[in-house]
């Protein structure tokens, strides 16, 4: 197995920070706050031919409340399924009783521990981690993460300590299998997205918590389902423009935003109690936009009375009308009601979207399209349109050829786009038209002569001056 290093640590001591530079990425959310992240983040890092997993846990604040014993929680499953802990502290604040606290937890749990010292930068490495030999936890190692320094000698000190690493199946010529589904839940905050995501794993493997806002950065999770290879995204919450406020929120809308564009299908999470709001029809307007594919998801539906449940899937109609392609179930994460469906929708909407269509076959639906309901005139002439190809996939882009097809008014388009969803069965995923015209090769040359033209004045010249 690849070995695994978990980053434990007070609050604001610079895990997310050394998780980037461990992964070589800038996955993990940054800010001089503490408490930015809350969830297990999990990262690929590699140094030479020694691969490794890095995961990212939330600092312990020792605050006791309901809050910090979940991140608590999620921080000591990160440490009992790694190989071995990094525990941070600050050069810059020094010892603290918090210190002194986590120290004797992880010696409990009698796992590998590295003590490092960060924020480090300009001071004696000696002078750095005196103090820190009190824990009781061996050599601590001086680095910045900042700026780079000391994390080479440190990872080379961790993966000596590890056993060999394992024969790698890529190394070996194997096939590794396709790639996994990205499914991004996305959704107002605290309508139930973590909530969602650990009743599907079985597990309490993001933090899930009443109150908007919990989670901050996106966290994936790999998942397996019947033999099919997942990767579920767990988002934050986004909020109406006018009441995001500072600049980690804003970041984490940027990363949700991201993440969409990065997914496979996106499972849009409505609140049903709230009913559906001007900020969920924004959201699932952008991931249409984007041109992901769309299941839709109405949480906490145990409970309501049958005239709320008519009321909310009025509401669908009216204020989501343009999802009309996309499967809706109305479900209970917390209970489990209804989970076992979203996957049958997510499959069928990544397979329309990625499904190869004959250009045969898109030319055939396109001409018994305009058979039952001809394009409009323009300037006195009718719009033709002679045959269709695929032009790209996920989402499918059908191309069509044809005169004057600038001119193709936005019903007509419409009818056509329903026209190929109905008879290609696409299920899930918006479907994009683009026309083209044939172009004249003339067109900018009025006034100049055509070959045909320039060949029978060149035949005219030669024979006047023979006469």
């Amino acid at each position: 197995m690849i070995p695994v290093i978990a980053l434990v640590g007070r609050p604001n001591v610079g895990k997310s920070t050394l998780f980037n530079c461990l992964t070589r990425s800038r996955d993990a959310l940054v800010a001089d706050q503490p408490g930015l992240t809350r969830d297990r983040k999990y990262g690929d890092g590699r140094i030479g031919d020694r691969p490794y997993v890095v995961v990212d846990t939330g600092g312990l604040s020792g605050r006791g409340d309901e809050l910090d014993e979940l991140m608590a929680r999620q921080a000591e499953l990160a440490i009992q399924e790694s190989d071995v802990t990094l525990f941070l502290v600050d050069a810059r604040e020094g010892l603290t009783a918090q210190d002194e606290l986590i120290a004797a937890q992880l010696r409990r749990l009698g796992k590998p521990v590295f003590l490092v010292v960060n924020k480090a930068e300009g001071l004696d490495e000696h002078t750095a981690g005196a103090e820190f030999f009190a824990l009781g936890l061996g050599q601590p190692h001086a680095i910045s993460a900042a700026h780079g320094r000391g994390i080479g000698q440190l990872m080379e000190k961790v993966l000596a300590a590890l056993p060999p690493a394992p024969e790698e199946e890529a190394e070996s010529g194997e096939d590794t299998g396709p790639a996994p589904i990205r499914i991004a839940f996305a959704g107002r905050p605290n309508v139930g997205k973590s909530t969602l995501i650990n009743r599907i794993v079985g597990e309490e493997r993001v933090l899930a918590y009443d109150l908007p806002g919990t989670t901050r950065d996106t966290i994936e999770v790999p998942f397996e389902r019947a033999g099919k290879s997942y990767l579920l995204i767990d988002t934050a919450g986004v909020r109406r423009r006018s009441r995001v406020a500072g600049a980690v929120e804003k970041f984490s809308v940027i990363k949700t935003l991201k993440a969409i564009e990065a997914a496979n299908v996106v499972i849009a999470v409505l609140d049903a109690r709230e009913g559906i709001t001007e900020q969920d029809a924004g959201l699932v307007g952008f991931a249409v936009d984007s041109g992901r594919s769309l299941v839709v998801a109405v949480n906490k539906w145990d409970g309501l009375s049958e005239d709320q449940k008519a009321s909310v899937r009025r509401e669908l109609d009216l204020k989501l009308p343009f999802i009309n392609f996309a499967k809706v179930h109305f479900i209970s994460a917390l209970r489990g009601t209804g989970i076992g469906e979203l996957f049958k929708s997510v499959d069928k909407a990544y397979e329309s979207a990625t499904r190869k269509l004959p250009t045969p076959q898109l030319t055939r639906i396109l001409e018994q399209a305009v058979e039952r309901n001809p394009p409009p005139l323009v300037r006195g002439r009718r719009i033709k349109l002679r045959y269709a190809h695929q032009g790209g996939h996920n989402p499918p882009v059908i191309v069509i050829h044809g005169n004057q097809t600038e001119a193709v008014p936005d019903v007509y388009r419409r009818y056509l786009t329903n026209a190929f969803r109905t008879a290609l069965n696409l299920t899930g995923t918006p479907v994009r038209l683009e026309f083209r015209t044939g172009e004249n090769p003339y067109a900018d040359r009025k006034n100049e002569l055509t070959p045909r033209q320039l060949k029978r004045r060149k035949r005219l010249m030669r024979f006047v001056k023979r006469k």
